[in-house]
This record gives C-alpha cells, structure tokens and sequence, in this order.
C-alpha cells in the first residue's frame, strides 16, 4: 500500500494539473473571446475594403457573425456595393447572405477563401447614360487584396440591365445556379451557370469567362464562353409551335456580345397550317446585353427540300411585352410545296416547283397568332410548276392545248401534264395575301390577275384577262367554231389571238373559272402597292 507521503504527492500532482488544464482552458476561452471581438471588425473592414477596391465602390455591410475555432467561420447578411459617389442610385451589387470559412492569416497577408456560398446576389448594371468615366483605381495601384477567393457559388441570382430611356422595362436575367472561379483582379472569372429562358420556356447552360470588370463602364466588361438551350417550347409563343435545342459559342462585351450557332426543331410548325417540318438554321447574330436588342448577320435555315437567308433585327419592345422582328428574306433555293405546306391547312399543295423570293419580314409584337400579325412585301418566282390538285391541272392542260389551236387535242381523255411559270408580287397583312403583276404562263397562254387569297379560310377572288395565242374560234371545232369567228376581231389585240376578261374565284376546292365581261379593268387593281 502507498505510503501516506505518496497520497500526498499524488494529490499535489492531480492538483497541479487541474490547475493547468483550467489555466489553459481559461486562456483558450480568453483569446476566443478577444479573437472573436478583434476579428470580427477586422474581418468587416477586411470584406468592405476588397469589394470597394475591386468594383470601385461604396460599400455597405449589415450583421457579420465570426466563429473563429476551429477555423474563422463567417457569415454576414445584407451586403450593398454602389457605384462610386452614387449612393441615391440602385446599387450595382446586393447580396441578402453570404458565408465563408478561412484559416488564421499571417500578420499582414490576404485571408483566403475556397468558396464563398452566397444567396440573393442581385447585379443591376446602369444605363450608359449614367455611367461616368471615373477616376478608377487600378489594382496594380492599390495594395494586395484583403481577400483572395477561389470561388463564389450563388443560388437564385439575378441580372438586371437597367433602361437608359424613361418608360423602358429593365432586361431581366434570373439565374438558378451560378459558380465564379478565380476571383481575383485584373483577371477574368471563369463561371458556370444555369437559368431557365422565359420565352421560349427552355433550360439553358452556359459556361465561360467573365471579366476583368470594367467599373468605370461596367457594360464593357468582357464576357466570352459556350451555351445550350434545350426543351424549349415554341408553343410559348404564340402561332408557331415545336421543341427546340440549340448550341454555340459567344464573345465581346456586355453591350455587345458576337454570338455563333445553330438550332434544331424536328416538329416545327405555324398553327396557321399545322404541318410539322424538321428545321435547322445557322445563325451570327450581334445582342445588345444591356437592352436585349438582336441583329441577325444571317440566319441560314433549312427545311424539307428548301433553304432561306435572313438579315434584320430582334428589338424588344419598350414595355417589355413582346419583340419586334424586321428581316429581309433572300430564297433562291426552294421548293413552293414546301412553303405551302407551312403556310396552308391543305394537306396536299397547291402548286409544286422550284421558287425564287424576296420579302421584308415584319412580325409586330403582339398576342394575335402569328399569321394576323405577320408582313411581307415580296417578289416571287415559281419556275417549272405543276398543279397539286389533278382536276385543276387538268383543266389547265387542256386550256394550254386549246390556247394553242388545238381544241381535237385538247379533247382527248388524258393530256400531257404541262408545266407552269409563275411570278408576280403580294403583300400580306391581317391573315389575307393581296396579290399585283401576278402573271401565270403556260404553253399558249398568258394569265395576268390581280386578286386576293385569304389565308384562314384558303378563298380566293382574282380578276385580269388570259391573252391566248389562238383566235377564239381556233380554240374549239365544229359548228361553235363556225359562230365565233363573227367574235375574232373583238376580241384580237396586242398581237395576239384573243385578250379574255377572266375571272378565278372561290376556294380550293370549289374553284370557279369564268369569263368577266362585266369587270372593269380600273377595278381589278385590287392591291395598293407600298
């Protein structure tokens, strides 16, 4: 048994060293509290001063809250960067909360920072008419940064590209997730973001770079990298109709980013006809960040057998309802089936063949279907066409062969199908197609009408005169033969066998051919030219 002496000594011992362990115990609780007292300014004045030297700012700061073991852990809320001397203005940056770990810094380095984890981040960049070229610090100018950080994760972002015009909406930008690496300055960041595009409804991803930003201009800030937009459906829209994918690449800055790619849409169609084709366009295109305004320089698209250029503007409209569209439409390789079968309900075209077309394009905004909003000012040509309803081409074939003196031909059963030339000018506005100088050219005969084609209801009612080759009594046989050459000289003009007042009318199934003599060749101008 241990000696009273050594009781003694063992109790001394638990003593001292429960008095050690409650010293130090009462040190560490010491320098916590001193720690978190001293850090917690020093932390505020470290965040403020990196953010003002590195957006050139005013800053503001709400609650900041610091455990300092094991390491520095810090979260603030209510975070507000202003451009510089304007704190009457929207701010340029506000963050609802932030939070970050770091290790203990060295006296006098930068703390650093793996991830910053932010929530709320709103950016509202200003109008140049508000941008001012300040006396920007340079990094290269200040002091290292107080903060170094390796990447800033944000949930439900938000740009905002205000208007420089009163009355205008701001472009609005809502981002799901964002992820900026290499933070850091005179430096790009690289980001990685997701965000769901309004009209189309799709989902778009998208990765790059982004920066060094510029603070006396903040729309100059670089901005390059690749998307891809998927799923988005065009029945967001209205009169069109189909799911879209598109990908490509982008560059510039702010106030004018170079965009590159290329869309699919296997379904596409109007609701005007409901047909769907399969479409693809290549595009360039110029986009305004800072108003949401696009220039095509072109678009190549192509469907079925055909093929398109367009050049023009997407400009969004000053209450944010809508885009105005203006193009100039080139089509020098196409099928007319083709655009019939887009623009009409009939599930067999009217006409085929290969067609040349130039328009203006115009679609004003607006909630009306596509159809009774849409423009055009064209000039076409249809060479090599055949009729798609087999009736119809049959009358014209037997027409041809009577316009040529031909009328025993003519009678036979089943004439050799004859090609057709067409060409002219329309306009088109609220749903109908007006139609001037539309000339239809077939073997012995010429057909100039002018008239107009309702889309919606596919009537027609054309008026103009067929100038034949033949005299009217070489156009039939026998005793009617015999009664209208008394007619011949009436009707025998401008070098040619006979001029007939005609009129088309109908619709396309009931098409109605007919001679007009009661027309009035004033009143068939039936489209006013622009």
């Amino acid at each position: 048994m241990p000696s009273e002496r050594a009781k003694r000594n063992g109790r001394w011992r638990l003593w001292v060293s429960l008095s050690a362990v409650g010293l130090l115990t009462l040190a560490v609780v010491t320098g916590a509290v001193w720690l978190v007292t001293h850090i917690e300014p020093i932390m505020r004045d470290r965040i403020v001063q990196t953010l003002a030297d590195r957006f050139e700012g005013d800053v503001e700061l709400g609650a900041v809250h610091i455990t300092a073991f094991p390491r520095i852990t810090v979260s603030g809320e209510h975070l507000v960067v202003h451009h510089k001397g304007r704190t009457g203005t929207p701010p340029l940056i506000q963050i609802g909360k932030f939070s970050f770990t770091a290790r203990f810094p060295s006296l006098g380095t930068p703390v650093h920072v793996s991830v910053v984890q932010v929530n709320g981040l709103e950016i509202q960049v200003p109008p140049r008419s508000e941008r001012t070229a300040s006396a920007a610090r340079s990094w290269s100018k200040n002091a290292a940064p107080q903060i170094v950080v390796d990447r800033i994760a944000c949930d439900d972002a938000k740009l905002t590209i205000l208007p420089g015009k009163p009355g205008k909406v701001p472009l609005d930008f809502d981002i799901h997730q964002l992820s900026l690496r290499s933070v850091g300055p005179n430096r790009p960041m690289s980001f990685e973001a997701t965000l769901t595009n309004p009209k189309p409804v799709g989902d778009i991803k998208t990765r790059g770079d982004f920066g060094p930003w510029q603070g006396d201009d903040p729309a100059q800030t670089p901005v390059s990298g690749v998307y891809s937009f998927t799923n988005a459906d065009l029945s967001t829209l209205h009169g069109i109709a189909g799911i879209l994918s598109s990908n490509g690449k982008f560059h510039g800055s702010l106030e004018r980013i170079e965009v590159s790619g290329q869309t699919d849409t296997p379904d596409f169609r109007a609701s005007v006809s409901g047909h769907p084709v399969p479409l693809h366009t290549d595009f360039n295109a110029i986009v305004d960040g800072t108003n949401g305004e696009t220039y095509l320089q072109p678009v190549r698209a192509r469907f079925l057998h055909s093929s398109l250029v367009a050049v023009g503007s997407v400009l969004k409209m000053p209450d944010g309802h809508g885009h105005d569209i203006r193009l100039e439409v080139t089509i020098d390789n196409a099928r007319i089936e083709d655009l019939l079968r887009l623009a009409l309900k009939a599930d067999k075209p009217a006409l085929s063949g290969a067609v040349r077309l130039k328009t203006n394009f115009h679609l004003p905004a607006g909630d009306a279907e596509v159809p009774d909003r849409l423009q055009l000012n064209a000039v076409f040509n249809v060479a090599k066409a055949r009729l798609g309803d087999p009736d119809v081409q049959d009358k014209v074939d037997r027409l041809s062969l009577r316009s040529q003196g031909k009328p025993k031909e003519a009678a036979v059963e089943s004439p050799h199908d004859v090609l057709s030339h067409l060409k002219g000018r329309f306009i088109l506005n609220h749903g109908v197609v007006s139609f001037s100088d539309l000339r239809f050219d077939i073997p012995g005969a010429s057909i100039e009408l002018t008239g107009n084609y309702g889309l919606r209801g596919e009537d027609f009612d054309f008026h103009g005169k067929a100038r034949l080759q033949a005299k009217l009594s070489q156009m039939t046989t026998g005793f009617k033969s015999f009664l209208l050459k008394a007619l011949d000289p009436f009707f025998k003009k401008d070098g040619v066998g006979a001029v007939l007042p005609i009129k088309i009318a109908g619709t396309k199934d009931t098409p109605s051919f007919q001679l007009d003599l009661g027309h009035k060749a004033e009143k068939t101008a039936l489209v006013q030219r622009h």
